[in-house]
């Protein structure tokens, strides 16, 4: 008899910080997804780990849309880190 594979550990997933009180607070990071990468604009000390996210994913059995919005900047908008400008979409 086989006896079943031992359960795997999944990382937890970071949570993201977008607070700012300034447009300085802000950086464009790579959070993640169950894609792939996913740039989006965080508090520029906020921790990331898009293995995590990854793996979060593949445990649960999600998928996602491929794409994401290249962004060039952020910007402080009411206290959340945002988009500077327009995003133009990209496909993955």
């Amino acid at each position: 008899m086989s006896s079943p594979l031992p359960p795997r550990e999944v990382r937890q997933e970071v949570v993201v910080d977008t607070s700012c009180k300034t447009s300085a607070d802000c950086a464009v990071k790579n959070v993640g997804n169950c894609c792939g990468a996913m740039p989006a604009c965080v508090n520029k000390d906020s921790a990331t780990d898009p293995a995590a996210v990854q793996a979060a994913c593949a445990a649960k059995g999600m998928m996602s849309v491929c794409g994401f919005a290249e962004i060039s900047s952020c910007q402080c908008d009411n206290g959340q880190c945002a988009p500077a400008g327009g995003a133009a979409p990209q496909v993955q």
